[in-house]
């Protein structure tokens, strides 16, 4: 079995943008489930997945 780990970075311009995000996540996550958002984020950035490769996501 193949282990994949990924990581995204910002430049460091974008860092009051990205503090501003995560202090906002429960706001953020009411909108746009985790699930959805890291989805996106993969095709965003043309990152190629299986759905049967990506990790349980807890729904609450």
């Amino acid at each position: 079995m193949a282990t994949w780990i990924g990581a995204f970075s910002h430049s460091k311009s974008a860092l009051d943008n990205v503090v501003r995000y995560i202090k906002n996540q429960p706001e953020h996550h009411e909108k746009r489930k985790f699930k959805e958002e890291y989805i996106n984020l993969l095709r965003n950035y043309d990152i190629e997945y299986q759905d049967n490769y990506l990790f349980d996501f807890i729904e609450q």
